[in-house]
């Protein structure tokens, strides 16, 4: 429990927009010590890219004990802090989150994405509020981040979104929330202002085109997810590796690839 302590308390500490966090997302123990020897501060999983490894589709449909069972390879795999994107809590109702951060906890996260989708915003303000009643018990002050899909989605009238997303942030963060994340926008202006509106860390998700870390950092942002693209990259590879095989026969796509020892290293003891 005292590194649990320790780790959430650093994790929530690594969230400033003087150097923003940044959370290139893993999806399995490989992944993960790779972000890690990198200099990754902290490991985050990327939900898409968990529910692919294990054979299910994104979206609430990977079963909760399978989930917990990779957060806690993961965590278990390095020693950075480590949050986990448990979608919308991978439960029905509010009870089910708590039950489900409990097990988070267990496995040895300190941090959780949920996000609320198309769920009313009251009903995922009291999956936040079962979320933070779970850590409280568990002594842990888990950083619970909640993602509002108002952008990612398109959701509402475009010229009242930003209102409704600061509205949804604000109640989240009332129901023990901890920081908010934002997908889906990548405008400057539109960021700038989602920082000054919410009272909180801001997390944005980004990929080829967006803002530099840095000059997101200028605009209000205290932490950068790569989300699902690292694996979807990673997939790509594969595909093109595949085609190119069965095509030309000829192998150019694994250049650069990771040399087989320094992955084999990083798995061992």
């Amino acid at each position: 429990m005292t590194t649990a302590l320790a780790k959430a308390t650093a994790f929530t500490a690594l969230h400033t927009p003087a150097a923003p966090l940044p959370l290139a997302n893993a999806w399995d123990v490989a992944s993960a010590r790779i972000v890690e020897a990198a200099g990754a501060p902290a490991v985050a999983t990327t939900s898409a890219g968990v529910a692919w490894s294990l054979g299910a589709p994104d979206g609430d449909a990977l079963a909760r004990d399978r989930a917990l069972d990779l957060i806690a390879r993961v965590a278990g795999a390095v020693s950075v802090p480590v949050t986990a994107d448990i979608e919308g809590g991978f439960a029905a109702d509010a009870a089910g989150v708590g039950e489900t951060v409990a097990g988070v906890l267990a496995a040895g996260a300190v941090g959780v994405n949920i996000e609320d989708g198309t769920r009313a915003p009251a009903e995922h303000a009291e999956r936040l509020a079962a979320a933070r009643a779970a850590a409280d018990a568990a002594g842990v002050p888990l950083y619970i981040n909640a993602r509002v899909d108002t952008y990612l989605f398109g959701l509402g009238e475009s010229a009242t979104r930003l209102d409704e997303t600061l509205a949804r942030a604000s109640a989240y963060l009332a129901a023990g929330a901890t920081g908010i994340f934002v997908p889906g926008v990548t405008d400057p202006a539109v960021i700038a202002e989602l920082a000054r509106g919410i009272d909180a860390p801001l997390n944005v998700l980004v990929g080829p085109g967006a803002p530099s870390v840095a000059e997101l950092g200028a605009l209000g942002v205290a932490r950068v997810s790569l989300g699902s693209w690292v694996a979807e990259a990673a997939y790509a590879v594969a595909r093109r590796a595949t085609e190119e095989l069965l095509g030309g026969g000829t192998y150019a796509s694994l250049a650069g690839s990771l040399p087989y020892g320094e992955v084999n290293s990083l798995l061992k003891g």
